[in-house]
């Protein structure tokens, strides 16, 4: 087991304080948005102090365990986060294996720098993701149904004109209703942008209600005040609104359209960094691409709660083959014996004080503190706080 110490990344639209309290390192104002632990090529997180861990296990695949080895070619098949958010984040997607290996090579073949402004692909893996709140966390996934999502607009009371910007989601329904309305509202001409300033004007009046008129009416006007005038805004609408409670999770299959809006969580997802946007956002956006991986459905997305597999270890339960993430809830005198030891495991304290033991080998973990355990590492952990561990799934 090895000491891992993450990647800082300055996103604008991070929190100034919330990840640095959990790392204890003094705010400076600026927003930090994200803290990577993982092996991603790009920002890779460092063991020992010094090596670079997608190095690291370049050098010495059997860290990572048989099956990362032989489904995924050697490389850490997940990445974990700290995640705050101080305001939304953009209207986004992930892409499936498929599409991320198609459009990465796509892009390779432009000759299109990774680090370009304009690149979309920045690898050729998929991005499931999961997002456990550690503060409350407001987020928007997922399709709300066509016919509810129409009759909200026509309770805020916006003009005929506007309305027929949302007319496809009564008279088409279903799938090609969405793919149609979504479309528009990413590439709304110059008359038809009157709409968003319509459908603002009238959520203010609606703010202060109550149940979803309420909710829908103040998730416009906050996109509002920090997108002004941004037609990908009505498109935002489309989705459903989550609020987490500390512990509960999100789970978000490659093509789910969604945005998160404010909060702390630990995210574990896939090991990408292919984000397609369409909007609410001064960064790259390809509204085309993003359309042809989003899923134009509106089954629901329910907040998950961990299920108990030991006094003080509760697994999120996802069927994915690339992560599975537990949440550790330790008091004096609990001992735990961490599961996934056939997977390189990454180990995270989010409060309090962990201590990590291997024989007669051991570290003590503080909040913000991580670790990297090899595969075949049987450790146990005791302490007084919490922490999240992420494993390979297929070893889970």
């Amino acid at each position: 087991m090895h000491p891992l110490t993450g990647s800082i990344k300055r996103y604008d639209w991070g929190s100034p304080d919330a990840i640095p309290a959990i790392l204890g390192i003094h705010p400076d104002g600026r927003p930090l948005a994200e803290y990577w632990l993982g092996a991603h090529p790009s920002d890779p997180a460092t063991i020992d102090g010094h090596l670079r861990l997608d190095e690291a296990i370049k050098q010495h695949p059997c860290l990572v365990g048989d099956s990362a080895r032989l489904e995924f070619g050697g490389h850490l098949p997940y990445l974990m986060k700290l995640l705050s958010a101080g305001r939304p984040l953009s209207l986004q997607a992930h892409p499936n294996r498929m599409d991320a290996r198609a459009g990465f090579e796509r892009e390779n073949q432009a000759d299109i720098p990774l680090d370009a402004p304009e690149r979309t692909f920045k690898d050729p893996w998929d991005k499931p993701e999961l997002i456990v709140a550690l503060t409350q966390f407001d987020a928007l996934a997922g399709f709300r149904d066509p016919a509810l999502t129409s009759a909200l607009f026509s309770r805020l009371g916006i003009s005929p004109v506007s309305e027929q910007v949302f007319a496809p989601l009564r008279h088409r329904g279903g799938r090609a209703g969405l793919a149609e309305v979504f479309m528009n509202c990413l590439v709304l001409d110059d008359d038809l942008k009157a709409a968003v300033t319509d459908v603002v004007a009238a959520a203010v009046n609606h703010t202060d209600d109550e149940g979803e008129l309420g909710e829908f009416a103040r998730t416009a006007v906050l996109l509002d005040e920090h997108f002004p005038g941004d037609p990908s805004l009505l498109a935002a609408l489309m989705l459903t609104r989550h609020t987490l409670q500390p512990g509960e999770a999100l789970y978000l299959q490659p093509g789910v359209l969604h945005s998160y809006l404010s909060g702390t969580g630990v995210e574990v997802m896939g090991n990408s960094d292919n984000v397609l946007r369409g909007g609410l956002t001064s960064k790259h956006i390809d509204p085309s691409a993003l359309a042809q991986v989003v899923t134009f459905t509106t089954e629901p997305i329910p907040a998950m709660l961990p299920e108990q597999e030991l006094p003080g270890l509760w697994r999120y339960p996802t069927d994915e083959r690339a992560f599975v993430c537990w949440r550790l809830d330790l008091v004096p005198g609990r001992m735990i014996e961490l599961p996934g030891e056939l997977s390189g495991r990454i180990l995270l304290a989010t409060s309090g004080e962990i201590g990590v033991s291997q024989g007669q080998d051991g570290l003590v973990l503080k909040h913000g503190q991580a670790a990297f355990l090899e595969a075949g590492c049987q450790a146990k952990v005791s302490g007084n706080g919490q922490g999240f561990l992420t494993a390979t799934g297929l070893d889970a």
